[in-house]
């Protein structure tokens, strides 16, 4: 189960946002598999890094920081080479919180197992 999800893209960034990036062939709407796969790898990303740290994945409960990384991580992917210096360094931020969680240096308020 991915950490993020259509509806949290569309509430953390707007469905006009997400139509940009997202859309599918008919030019009209979000095309929800595209949208899906990003939120999956944002998610296998995700877990490589907290499985280092000694979580079980995948995360349940899913913590909500979680939740906003795994939503910075999928928006950045689905901009794909065209990520604005906004979307670069959300992405960044993620996955400098993720690093600092598989080194132990920040918990994620969850067991270990």
């Amino acid at each position: 189960m991915p950490y993020c999800t259509k509806a949290d893209l569309i509430e953390r960034f707007g469905e006009n946002e997400l139509l940009a990036i997202a859309r599918d062939e008919s030019g009209t709407a979000i095309d929800t598999a595209v949208v899906e796969r990003a939120c999956d790898d944002a998610s296998g990303e995700i877990d490589g890094y907290v499985s280092a740290a000694g979580y079980p994945v995948p995360l349940s409960p899913v913590p909500r920081i979680v939740i906003a990384n795994a939503c910075d991580i999928a928006r950045y992917r689905l901009y794909d080479e065209h990520a604005s210096d906004q979307v670069q360094k959300r992405y960044d931020d993620a996955v400098k919180f993720l690093r600092s969680v598989s080194r132990g240096d920040v918990k994620l308020g969850i067991s270990t197992g």
